[in-house]
């Protein structure tokens, strides 16, 4: 927990960006009856019928210090797909770093050894040269930047029947569109010291 706080409290250095990623699922979910729209002093209506065409995953790679994030949707949440996004966070949306701090959960689809599932050797070597991994705690996934970032996702753009992959990747895209533009961004506040105050009876005791 402390190492997280510290790492979050580092000085913002573009050649060692901080990146926090996380995953999360969302059903999909189509109407089976026409939706009534909204008019005047009514609302939209949903029959109470609905029809299930699965699950999909969505990863959220989020750099709190430039407010940018990234939403890739896959069919699984499997160690490939994960070493994949992983790829993508070194050779697509940070090349020019020399080091990027990744903060994650600590799963053990999230090791280094799960790029060897999807890469030939030389490659899945690569990949974690380019990375400063630091895992959040057991129970401390919270302080997982990315969280607050889905939690923002679901509020503003999921809290709906989305019928497909297709229109979940759009719907998406243009929340990571819009909120990249405004470059919205997470201060960082939950020091050490505070983690030593509030969460006390977490540490070890130790007896004189």
């Amino acid at each position: 927990m402390e190492d997280i706080s510290e790492v979050c409290k580092r000085p913002y250095n573009p050649s060692y960006p901080l990146v926090c990623m996380d995953e999360m699922t969302k059903q999909l979910i189509g109407e089976t009856r026409t939706v009534i729209p909204a008019a005047p002093g009514q609302t939209e209506k949903y029959d109470y019928e609905y029809e299930r065409n699965g699950v999909n995953n969505l990863f959220m790679i989020f750099a709190p210090p430039e407010g940018q994030r990234y939403v890739k949707v896959t069919d699984r949440r499997t160690a490939t797909d994960r070493a994949g996004c992983v790829r993508d966070i070194t050779d697509v949306y940070f090349p020019r770093a020399e080091k990027i701090i990744l903060v994650m959960d600590n799963l053990n689809t999230h090791r280094p050894s799960s790029l060897y599932k999807a890469f030939p050797p030389e490659e899945a070597r690569r990949i974690p040269d380019k990375l400063e991994i630091h895992y959040t705690p057991k129970h401390g996934s919270w302080l997982d930047m990315a969280e607050i970032e889905f939690s923002v996702l679901q509020r503003q753009c999921l809290n709906c029947r989305i019928p497909d992959q297709e229109t979940l990747k759009q719907k998406a895209a243009d929340w990571e569109q819009n909120r990249n533009k405004k470059s919205v961004k997470v201060k960082w506040r939950f020091t050490t010291e505070d983690a030593r105050i509030k969460l006390k009876k977490l540490y070890p005791s130790i007896e004189n």
